[in-house]
């Protein structure tokens, strides 16, 4: 079979988001995103979601919104996840769990991996993908392949997966259009609930813009500012999520997951947390 297919199809770059939870946890979380977001069940414990914008398409690169939203997602849960991507030169993964740093892998769209092994073992682990055939078929991944091309490491990817319980949805794979992946996963997370948690931490995200406009820079762009929003966004978000877990309070909590992911991915594109 011919290895250039995939890549023609996924040549303007798409995005998967791949859960370790069902949807009834993975639902309230979604507003994290900033996007609207197809939902589904993806097999035994994951959830499928699929982001409705395209971000890259204003300059961004597909690999680095992936890594926004997963990391996004993963703040403040306790289950991992996996974002899957591709556009017209490469694909890849970016697993996020918690605070910890993403752990990425990229392959080329020839397939050839540029990853460390390492990394791979280390995307295994925090799957809770065991030492068996599972975790061999991951590092196979990281071998040369002259007949696999790079949307066909992602299918591999997803088919080592499968002893975990993944099963994707009928036409849902790497390498096709967001809007065929769009057509598939219909179901999408209501877009009065992604107001109404958003708005919920809207009082303390103003403050936090307004730190950041004191402090010299622009509260939505680049510089100094973004960074200082990141931070306020971060510091005042993490003790709300605290006191609303201690309380058993999930407005609370989902206020202070918005306002955490609001800052991490704000704090990503500004460069705040390079030097972590």
């Amino acid at each position: 079979m011919s290895t250039d297919t995939g890549s023609s199809r996924g040549a303007a770059g798409g995005v998967l988001l791949l859960c370790r939870a069902g949807p009834d946890a993975v639902a309230p979380v979604v507003p994290l995103l900033r996007e609207r977001a197809g939902i589904a069940g993806a097999g035994d414990g994951w959830t499928l979601l699929v982001p409705e914008g395209e971000p890259w398409r204003n300059g961004e690169t597909v690999e680095r919104v992936a890594t926004g939203w997963a990391f996004a997602l993963a703040v403040g849960v306790s289950w991992p996840v996996l974002a899957v991507w591709w556009d017209a030169d490469r694909s890849g993964c970016v697993l996020a769990s918690g605070f910890r740093r993403p752990v990425p892998y990229v392959w080329l769209g020839n397939g050839t991996a540029v990853g460390e092994d390492e990394a791979m073992r280390t995307l295994g682990e925090g799957l809770g993908l065991g030492a068996g055939a599972g975790a061999g078929a991951l590092l196979a991944l990281t071998r040369p392949e002259p007949s696999v091309d790079g949307i066909g490491r992602l299918r591999g990817l997803l088919a080592a997966l499968a002893g975990l319980g993944l099963r994707l949805p009928d036409g849902v794979a790497p390498g096709e259009t967001v809007e065929g992946l769009r057509e598939v996963v219909r179901e999408v997370v209501p877009e009065g609930a992604v107001r109404e948690r958003v708005e919920m931490g809207g009082g303390v995200r103003a403050a936090g813009a307004r730190a950041g406009a004191e402090a010299g820079g622009s509260g939505a762009s680049g510089g100094m500012g973004a960074r200082v929003v990141a931070w306020v966004q971060v510091g005042l978000g993490v003790p709300v999520l605290l006191w609303g877990v201690r309380r058993r309070r999930a407005g609370w909590v989902v206020a202070g997951l918005v306002l955490v992911g609001d800052g991490v991915v704000g704090g990503m594109r500004a460069g705040a947390w390079g030097r972590a």
